[in-house]
């Protein structure tokens, strides 16, 4: 089967496709044949060597298909049903051996590329405006990176819990986009002060919670936006990881809370892993939840994508299609 494999840390370019054996699925596994795969940024990390894998390494962790055949021991799925998974190594790849008890199947009305787009990121999402930082109607928030692919979904999610939703992005498109999302302010912070703006929009005030998954050239901004116990949402580094600081910092801001959440912390049981990805499913299926894809990529195309995603020229979520 056809793979994207890097054998070193580094740029895109170290990302090749190349041939392994197909997998035979072991006992309670399942062969998935994918039909869409999901780019997300911690790929990127893993590619770079900020989260350290074994080399070689086969990046990806979710993705959509069909079964092909199934490990031993499963008796509750079939060959032939169209599933999706996150949160398992390997998917680029045109097959992958997936625990059975990791998948999720994909409810008619629903396309493969819809399953693959808005799994990890709709939970992503989902947990942090349900669970990390529960919005309450009447909050105001600020969500960076506005236009992308966990940014246009919690932005949708925040309003339907009823809060102010304020983003960030860096051009006048990726405004419109997060606008028609449901944005009710966006700040264009290649122009202007996001802090600032913030607190100009809030009379001073500041926002209940911060969702930062920029990281590094945001974060003390970030601090800045939040009202007296407010919480700082921190959730990727897409400008590199947030440097150290003493919790006194907390403190002197206004008694703030911190926290670095994950989303494998919010899925550890099976039943966690349904309730979330069925709510985003039959949102996406009633018309609920609007699911933004870029054109899509070939998988041997993985390099150029990963340009794209870094050089943040991309809205929405970008797919490989093997």
């Amino acid at each position: 089967m056809k793979v994207i494999q890097f054998t070193q840390t580094g740029g895109p370019d170290v990302l090749t496709l190349t041939d392994l054996p197909t997998p035979s699925p072991k006992a309670g596994d399942v062969l998935v044949r994918h039909t869409a795969i999901g780019i997300n940024y911690i790929d990127t990390y893993h590619r770079t060597g900020l989260y350290p894998v074994p080399l070689p390494y086969v990046p990806g962790s979710e993705g959509a298909g069909v079964i092909e055949k199934l490990g031993e021991g499963v008796t509750d799925l079939t060959v032939g049903q169209r599933v999706a998974y996150v949160m398992q190594p390997g998917a680029y790849a045109e097959y992958s051996s997936v625990p059975a008890d990791k998948l999720v199947l994909i409810p008619d009305g629903m396309t493969d590329q819809q399953a693959a787009a808005v799994l990890l990121q709709g939970m992503t999402a989902h947990y942090l405006a349900f669970t990390t930082y529960p919005i309450r109607p009447g909050d105001t928030v600020l969500i960076h990176a506005g236009a992308g692919g966990v940014g246009l979904l919690l932005t949708q999610i925040a309003r339907m819990r009823g809060a102010r939703v304020i983003t960030t992005v860096s051009i006048e498109e990726k405004a419109q986009l997060s606008r028609e999302n449901g944005a009710d302010e966006v700040i264009l912070y290649t122009q202007t002060d996001f802090a600032d703006e913030v607190k100009r929009l809030t009379g001073g005030q500041g926002v209940h919670a911060v969702y930062d998954s920029v990281g590094k050239t945001t974060f003390e901004g970030s601090l800045n936006c939040l009202k007296p116990v407010g919480m700082m949402v921190s959730f990727g580094n897409a400008s590199g990881a947030v440097p150290p600081f003493a919790p006194a910092l907390l403190a002197s801001k206004g008694s703030l809370m911190f926290t670095r959440p994950s989303l494998a912390h919010y899925i550890l049981t099976r039943s966690a892993l349904l309730e979330r990805a069925t709510t985003l499913f039959n949102w996406v299926v009633e018309g609920k939840l609007t699911v933004h894809i870029q054109p899509t990529y070939a998988l041997a195309d993985a390099a150029q994508a990963h340009r794209d995603l870094e050089a943040r020229k991309t809205t929405g979520k970008l797919l490989l299609i093997p």
